[in-house]
């Protein structure tokens, strides 16, 4: 596909990186010479310098021959007027913008056709939506959904004394007690896709799937039993915060921010009457202490550094906080921060750049596309949700009898409204949902990958 991506920024430059892995022709718009000068060095593609909402600038980059534009410039007001322009010259372009100042989100998703949008990106709102999930349903580092919310895959870690050290997959139901199953593993760093033989350590971090019922059994037996979560404290009074106290509200759970800037509190206090606005630096010990953040339910740290964010959620952990959630504007870094006692990692350009990957994906193969495409233990392996068709291989075989490529699992199958952990007597049908796993260099646009005798 041929995506026109303006602003190269970090969201900009994390698409860019993405999908020119995946082989489509990029051209990159910037203001900035600088950044640019530095994408060509690192990518295989077009750079044009100049501002994407002019007329000229779009048709020298070549809009009329493109099949997307995704606008992630740092002004929304620039996106807004750079999709317009552009489906005005090319009315078959799909166009995403990126919308972040909360007076404009509702406007922009309620006037799409209007503003001539696909899809509309907002990463701090996402952000807050996932934070909100994890602190509504506390006991796991990660929860992504499925198959409309029948199935997902959570991520727990291995901690001393845990009931699932040393134990062995095929014995993990005795010790569960419930319908789950372990699809991948993080162990020192590497990804593992892991067979009944596995044998769980102290340390790993674990991937498992199952309904939400079963899973919530699995904490119950392996003795993760977290109280609701009442009030929350954040740290930073940024849009993420505005987000999160919106979205937890409306949930019935307090919310107090801690934000240094004078204005921004007065601002947040118009905003937000139902949360407790404290003026203050969080990187001021005393701040925390004042606060006595150790009677928290959680503790989300917000602040525009990671750095802070990382020194804050390790102070709330030595409060024994049994919550914490940090955001990373970097990303998860990996074995800098996997044996940091930081709880959740949240990265708003993760969780927007994969949107935008979903919906590049689903443009290019309408029949038996991917649904969704999650990353999971740490961006290694991928988790992908697909809906078997009548021209789908194999329906109606059993598991055990079709044979899928190297690296890739069938790990869910849901008829209708009932979901099933896939086994060797598991079938699917048309209409049916899939959920598979695999590593991230086989690349599966369609169900039909996934058999191995979609290679002869």
């Amino acid at each position: 596909m041929r995506i026109l991506i303006a602003g190269a920024g970090k969201v900009g430059r994390a698409l860019t990186d993405e999908l020119s892995s995946e082989g489509h022709d990029i051209t990159l718009v910037d203001m900035d010479s600088r950044v640019l000068e530095d994408a060509v060095g690192m990518y295989d593609v077009i750079t044009l310098q100049g501002n994407s909402a002019s007329k000229a600038v779009l048709e020298e980059a070549g809009i009329q021959n493109m099949d997307l534009l995704i606008a992630a410039t740092n002004a929304d007001e620039v996106n807004l007027l750079s999709v317009i322009t552009a489906k005005a010259l090319n009315p078959d372009i799909h166009t995403i913008a990126r919308i972040r100042n909360p007076e404009y989100v509702d406007q922009a998703r309620s006037m799409r056709n209007v503003f001539a949008l696909s899809l509309v990106i907002n990463p701090e709102l996402q952000a807050a939506q996932e934070i909100a999930r994890l602190l509504k349903y506390p006991g796991f580092l990660k929860r992504e959904t499925f198959a409309k919310a029948r199935v997902e895959i959570v991520e727990l870690k291995v901690v001393k004394g845990s009931k699932l050290n040393k134990v062995q997959l095929k014995n993990l139901s005795s010790v569960t007690r419930s319908q789950v199953l372990v699809v991948a593993a993080l162990r020192d760093g590497k990804a593992i896709m892991p067979d009944g033989n596995f044998v769980i350590k102290e340390d790993d971090r674990l991937f498992v799937t199952g309904s939400p019922a079963q899973l919530h059994e699995m904490l119950i037996h392996i003795g993760i039993i977290n109280m609701p979560v009442n009030h929350v404290i954040m740290a930073g009074g940024g849009r993420i915060s505005y987000y999160l106290a919106e979205e937890l509200h409306r949930s019935h759970i307090a919310t107090s921010i801690i934000e240094l800037d004078p204005r921004k509190c007065r601002s947040l206090a118009e905003a937000l009457p139902y949360s407790t606005i404290i003026q203050g630096d969080v990187s001021d010990r005393k701040t925390l202490d004042s606060e006595d953040i150790g009677d928290y339910d959680a503790v989300v740290s917000l602040t525009g550094m990671d750095e802070l964010n990382i020194v804050t959620s390790l102070y709330a952990h030595m409060h024994n906080v049994p919550n914490i959630v940090t955001k990373l504007g970097r990303g998860n870094d990996g074995d800098l921060v996997e044996n940091m006692p930081i709880g959740s990692i949240i990265c708003p350009k993760e969780l927007c750049t994969m949107h935008i990957v979903r919906y590049v994906r689903a443009m290019q193969t309408k029949e038996g596309a991917a649904l969704s495409v999650h990353r999971i233990a740490d961006g290694k392996i991928e988790a992908i949700e697909f809906v078997a068709d009548n021209d789908t291989r194999h329906l109606g075989e059993k598991l055990k009898n079709i044979r899928t490529r190297k690296n890739v699992l069938i790990v869910s199958i849901s008829h209708g409204t009932k979901a099933e952990i896939a086994n060797g007597e598991s079938v699917f049908n048309a209409g049916d949902t899939v959920v598979v796993i695999t590593n991230k260099e086989s690349k599966l646009n369609q169900l039909n990958d996934i058999f191995e005798d979609s290679l002869s």
